[in-house]
């Protein structure tokens, strides 16, 4: 199941010590080239620098929230097909709605197991494959 993650660029972005070491990990053995950032400011850079290819976002964190680091990818044409997947610890109707309005392309509640993270991941590697194609 996890064979064709080898390699796929995922981005973490979690004000949370122990999210963003729970993904990293899990996401590592599966071969994945996790990069991780505290907060939507720390991300950009980093968004620019290494092109990920798929993007975990947390809603909750300080300076700059989901949302609007989602929406600031979205709004770039360069990582606008870049799926981006909100993490929440509220599993609200309002905030999936929210989230879509910005362009979020799927909602991950926390705590998060591995099965859902990687059922999350096959949805959006097929797309990521297609996407570095082009």
């Amino acid at each position: 199941m996890e064979e064709h993650l080898k390699g796929l660029r995922v981005m973490v972005i979690d004000d949370s010590n122990t999210i963003r070491r729970t993904a990293e990990t899990l996401l590592t053995k599966a071969g994945c080239d996790v990069i991780t950032a505290t907060d939507g400011f720390d991300s950009l850079a980093k968004i620019a620098d290494k092109s990920p290819e798929v993007i975990f976002v947390d809603i909750m964190m300080p300076r700059l929230d989901g949302y609007q680091t989602c929406a600031l990818i979205k709004n770039n044409s360069q990582y606008k097909h870049t799926p981006v997947i909100m993490l929440s610890s509220k599993d609200g109707l309002f905030d999936k709605a929210k989230g879509r309005i910005v362009g979020a392309d799927d909602y991950l509640t926390k705590p998060f197991s591995k099965a859902e993270l990687f059922e999350v991941l096959e949805k959006f590697s097929s797309r990521a494959d297609a996407n570095t194609q082009t």
